[in-house]
């Protein structure tokens, strides 16, 4: 059975999945670069939403379903000028996801976080989320993100904490808000 992750592209079709995503700002920082995705970090994507790791994000998820779900955040890019971002670390290693996104039922956009197994404790995801926190409101002008925490996703609470978030009163789909201001930047 052919899946559309694993369809191949045609010559026309690669070469222009190639000009958009060139289109798609590259963010580096000391240890990481952030590009565009490309159908190949599906893999990637899939290992996270499928699996145990993906239940902060309303996982886990199965192969159609995560398929959707990647396709979404990447096409926010069109729509919106921001999106999902691939996080690749080392040896050209996909270390995993962070993203500017904004899905049905948020106010504001969102600054997100989803890393592999292999690359957590790291201090990557901070390290990926700040280039996309300062790029959202240095670069695009973004007046406000948010970030969605599963009340018990102690490490990413942490995380946003450190990077300055405040959080807000009550719980959006069942996940504790955390407002980024550009003015409050830590990390």
């Amino acid at each position: 059975m052919t899946t559309p992750w694993s369809y191949p592209l045609a010559e026309g079709a690669a070469a222009l999945a190639a000009r958009l995503a060139g289109t798609v700002p590259v963010l580096l920082t000391p240890r990481l670069m952030l590009r565009a995705p490309v159908i190949a970090d599906f893999a990637a994507w899939a290992e996270i939403v499928c699996s145990e790791r993906g239940a902060h994000i309303g996982g886990p998820f199965g192969m159609d379903e995560a398929w959707d779900d990647f396709c979404r955040a990447v096409a926010v890019w069109m729509l919106r000028g921001h999106g999902l971002w691939t996080v690749v670390a080392g040896e050209g290693e996909v270390a995993g996801f962070v993203l500017v996104g904004f899905e049905p039922g948020d106010a504001e956009p969102e600054l997100g976080f989803l890393f592999r197994e292999g690359y957590e404790g790291k201090g990557l995801a901070a390290e990926a989320a700040v280039a996309a926190r300062d790029h959202a409101f240095d670069i695009l002008g973004l007046p406000v993100l948010a970030s969605y925490v599963a009340p018990d996703n102690l490490r990413s609470a942490r995380l946003v904490q450190r990077l300055g978030a405040q959080p807000v009163a009550g719980l959006h789909d069942g996940s504790q808000v955390w407002r980024h201001h550009p003015d409050r930047r830590t990390a």
